[in-house]
């Protein structure tokens, strides 16, 4: 069995939902730390042909609690995000079907980050035909306290993974020996270049799955899934 594992993005880019079609069971993290300026409550799209950020609001808390722990802000202007959007992209070929996913994820009636970001997961790949089993972190029974390398070795166990893929950012945190002493395989997922044709202008790489999903069809966007390495 191959092993995903993730913290829970807002709308993130298409070598997130890569990660995900490439394994059979995908974890996603509700019990670990809120950070900020990542990529938890905001993301990146296209207006007026740059790049420019679309955001969640918050309640204001703590910066210690973990995600599931944190409440999207009673201030937060839904219609103003979805107006926003329709009006950078009403233009777009796929305006009709991303809009509709994406005012049906706004929309969603929970103020619990986890839960919010976790649905709008789920919808997109749904779109997508990814069938990929989540698991949620919490309600896995390994020893929560322990970090980084270790934990991850500890979910690979309980959940009988033969093979854990990260993203190729994870390069430095993991040791494939180690993983190897336990009959894991290491890889790293590293996504190629992917192009398409946004407005008149030059492209703008690496934003939201939201700016893929408004220029290119559903199977467009299947064939760029593929469109990675493992390392």
């Amino acid at each position: 069995m191959k092993l995903g594992i993730m913290q829970p993005y807002f709308l993130p880019y298409i070598g997130y939902f890569q990660l995900i079609n490439a394994v059979d069971k995908y974890m996603i993290y509700d019990n670990i730390q809120y950070t900020k300026k990542g990529w938890i409550n905001r993301n990146r799209v296209l207006v007026s042909g740059k790049e420019a950020y679309i955001t969640v609001s918050l309640e204001k808390d703590s910066d210690y609690l973990d995600i599931c722990d944190r409440k999207i802000s009673s201030s937060f202007d839904k219609e103003k995000l979805l107006n926003q959007i329709a009006g950078n992209y009403k233009k777009s070929p796929h305006f009709d079907c991303a809009f509709e996913i994406f005012e049906d994820i706004v929309n969603f009636n929970n103020n619990n980050l986890f839960q919010f970001n976790y649905n709008s997961v789920k919808k997109i790949c749904e779109y997508l035909r990814i069938q990929t089993e989540f698991v949620v972190s919490s309600t896995v029974n390994i020893d929560h306290s322990l970090k980084g390398q270790d934990k991850i070795l500890a979910f690979c166990g309980n959940l009988g993974a033969a093979e854990y893929i990260n993203a190729i950012g994870g390069q430095e945190l993991y040791d494939k020996t180690e993983f190897e002493k336990h009959n894991i395989k290491l890889n790293f997922l590293k996504t190629q270049n992917i192009e398409y044709n946004q407005f008149k202008g030059g492209f703008v790489p690496n934003l939201s799955i939201l700016d893929v999903m408004m220029f290119c069809s559903m199977e467009e966007i299947s064939e760029m899934l593929d469109k990675y390495e493992l390392i």
